[in-house]
């Protein structure tokens, strides 16, 4: 059940599950801020980012499509990888970031859903349930490699100079590129790729 059908059929659960779901979004980019200052670069403290307010992070759209559909995103943190004192490493671990916090969330979800601490047929288990599978596919869709999804950033990391070049070029298209192809469907084998793959990283933990 996604937030929007939680929305009509348990109202009170999808006002539950409004914060958790904001802080997922929010987390995903403190840790970029986070650890890029780790790395060197402090621009996202400057701006005052590396916080938990969500007043600094939230996109308005971003926001009503995350409680709507399941699927949204906060106000990038601004990054100088020149900054870094590893450029391809801090690029690697800075855009990884944001998809570990997800995945830890999602983690951390299921996890209190299999200590049983809630009824299996109960509102928290709902929002649980439905907290885990969004923060899934937020973690999963960023891993798609294509600019300016972290995906692509890390992908960056491990190619050529020229490669990176020809990746930056397309960055102010990918957006497009990126809702083209969802549109059409393309991306969903990729992003259950990913997901499998999360799944099976958490499934191994637990």
């Amino acid at each position: 059940m996604g937030p929007i059908l939680m929305l009509f059929k348990n109202p009170g659960a999808f006002f539950l599950l409004m914060i958790p779901l904001l802080y997922s979004v929010i987390i995903h980019e403190v840790a970029h801020g986070w650890v890029a200052e780790k790395m060197g670069d402090t621009t996202a403290r400057w701006l005052g980012r590396i916080t938990l307010n969500p007043i600094k992070h939230l996109d308005p759209i971003g926001t009503l499509m995350l409680l709507l559909f399941g699927f949204g995103w906060a106000k990038p943190v601004p990054v100088n990888f020149s900054n870094l004192r590893d450029y391809r490493k801090g690029m690697i671990l800075v855009s990884a970031a944001g998809i570990t916090a997800n995945i830890t969330l999602a983690f951390l979800a299921l996890l209190i859903m299999r200590m049983n601490i809630f009824s299996p047929w109960g509102i928290m288990t709902d929002i649980l349930s439905v907290l885990a599978r969004i923060n899934m596919i937020l973690a999963a869709f960023n891993l798609i490699p294509i600019p300016p999804l972290d995906g692509s950033k890390i992908l960056m990391g491990f190619v050529s100079n020229r490669a990176q070049y020809q990746l930056m070029q397309l960055e102010p298209y990918g957006m497009f590129i990126i809702i083209g192809l969802l549109f059409f469907g393309l991306l969903n084998p990729l992003i259950t790729f990913f997901e499998q793959i999360i799944v099976t990283i958490i499934n191994l933990i637990l």
